[in-house]
């Protein structure tokens, strides 16, 4: 089940609310545990059995970190509930593709494969996986206290509005709101028009720019044109933005529903000025994660040598890259993004910062696009293809465009770019960082996210076309 489904707008999320709002407040939490324990069966009913006794165990073990009196013991069982946490991780999304490579190499020198079978990766299993770890370290760190209540830290981990796709919630951030939030009436009318506008981002922008990315990256490629692959790059580009991003939106203005503060994930991140900025824009919960339990652990800055610092930029660039999948496309684009990353730190950063705030993001647009592409495309002969394609500039436009693409290609550049201005930095402060409307502004703004969401509904009952690029992360 995702947030942009029939079955979750119509039936999952009134059934959901109704009972959230009626029930009185010891409830709540109850409500939302069973709720995300359904939500989430529904997608994969058989590693519901596996996810909750593991992660209870998870919570005595963390309760025995915070209880034991030596800092030897503490480290014990941190060390055997990041075990527990990583190895579920490693097995069920990379046992599969550490089997193929095995193989491939055993192939090549005439040795006999090994025999495997096939492992399903459950849903969300990185964010999940994640928000395991920052608990344990949190409290082993003693940055706050583990959590009274099982059923406090299921709540935390497997919580519908952000278990499947995030934001990734580190627990200090969220450890007293899971105990006692103020539920405001603001706080739920700017989350339903945070759910709104994320929904409308996903259903209307991001799935028409999939559909036509599909049609250009699932053909031959050695019949496309250098403006066609532009074309699905820029499609792809917008796609895993709006997609994304409008996940998140929706995840967000859920959490607000129930009194929650999730995290934002983006920040307009396209209208970047250097790949470093990018990734300051760019699922930024994933970078907080990676710079504070990654990064900073490495040495971070505060290494003797540049060198090393190039080295742990690299390290934790490749681990986001293979955190997006089991494939080496995902690993080559980590690598691509580290390497700009160095090269920022080098010189490039002062040379994009002479040249000027426009030079300087388009050029950091271009190489977020190529990016785009290497993320996109599985092999690297597809990859090395498809990029001959965008630069050898031949072939007429080869390609035939779906319906309304052009109209939501623009729509998308639009609010891609829109914080370049100021009037638009001002449209984003008032619909996605605002905390309270007046009754005049609720009078103009609920028809407009009412409309919204009619719109998506009519979208998704209409089309059976409804791709989420993150669901399987």
């Amino acid at each position: 089940m995702v947030f942009s489904s029939s079955l979750f707008l119509l039936y999952f999320l009134p059934v959901f609310l109704l009972l959230y709002h009626c029930l009185g407040k010891k409830l709540k939490n109850y409500i939302i545990l069973i709720a995300s324990i359904f939500f989430y069966a529904w997608g994969a009913p058989s590693f519901v059995f596996l996810l909750v006794p593991v992660t209870v165990l998870d919570f005595f073990i963390v309760q025995q970190i915070h209880r034991s009196k030596t800092q030897k013991i503490k480290k014990q069982f941190l060390s055997l509930s990041i075990f527990i946490n990583l190895g579920m991780l490693a097995y069920f999304k990379y046992a599969n593709f550490f089997i193929e490579n095995v193989n491939a190499v055993l192939n090549s020198i005439g040795i006999e494969e090994v025999s495997w079978t096939a492992i399903a990766l459950p849903i969300g299993i990185s964010f999940y996986t994640f928000q395991t770890l920052t608990y344990s370290i949190d409290v082993y760190r003693k940055v706050h206290p583990p959590l009274n209540k099982v059923t406090d830290y299921l709540l935390y981990i497997m919580s519908f509005p952000q278990m499947i796709a995030g934001p990734i919630v580190r627990f200090q951030t969220i450890a007293e709101q899971i105990v006692e939030r103020d539920e405001k009436v603001d706080d739920k009318l700017s989350g339903a028009y945070r759910f709104c506008i994320g929904l409308a981002k996903k259903v209307l922008i991001a799935n028409v720019m999939a559909e036509q990315a599909d049609l250009i990256f699932n053909n031959d490629l050695e019949d496309i044109s250098t403006a066609t692959a532009w074309l699905g790059a820029f499609a792809y580009t917008f796609q895993i933005y709006f997609d994304f991003s409008g996940y998140s939106d929706m995840a967000i203005g859920l959490g607000k529903i129930m009194g929650f503060k999730f995290p934002e994930n983006f920040n307009s991140p396209y209208t970047s000025k250097s790949i470093s900025e990018f990734w300051r824009r760019w699922h930024i919960t994933l970078g907080d994660f990676m710079r504070e339990y990654l990064y900073i652990p490495l040495g971070g800055n505060r290494v003797k040598t540049k060198w090393r610092l190039f080295f742990n930029l690299w390290i934790v660039f490749l681990l986001s890259g293979l955190w997006h999948g089991a494939s080496w496309n995902f690993v080559f684009w980590g690598a691509f993004h580290g390497f700009f990353l160095i090269l920022d730190r080098l010189f490039l950063l002062k040379f994009l910062n002479w040249i000027g705030k426009i030079p300087a993001m388009i050029i950091t647009f271009f190489i977020v696009v190529v990016g785009w592409v290497l993320f996109r495309l599985e092999t690297a002969e597809e990859f090395t293809l498809y990029l001959q394609k965008m630069f050898v500039f031949e072939g007429g436009w080869t390609w035939n465009t779906i319906p309304a693409f052009y109209t939501l290609f623009v729509i998308a550049i639009f609010f891609s770019f829109l914080v370049s201005f100021k009037w638009g930095k001002k449209l984003q402060t008032f619909f996605l960082e605002k905390e309270k409307y007046n009754l005049k502004q609720h009078a103009y703004l609920a028809p407009i996210m009412l409309a919204l969401f009619i719109l998506s509904l009519s979208s998704i009952t209409a089309s059976g076309f409804n791709p989420f690029i993150y669901f399987r992360f």
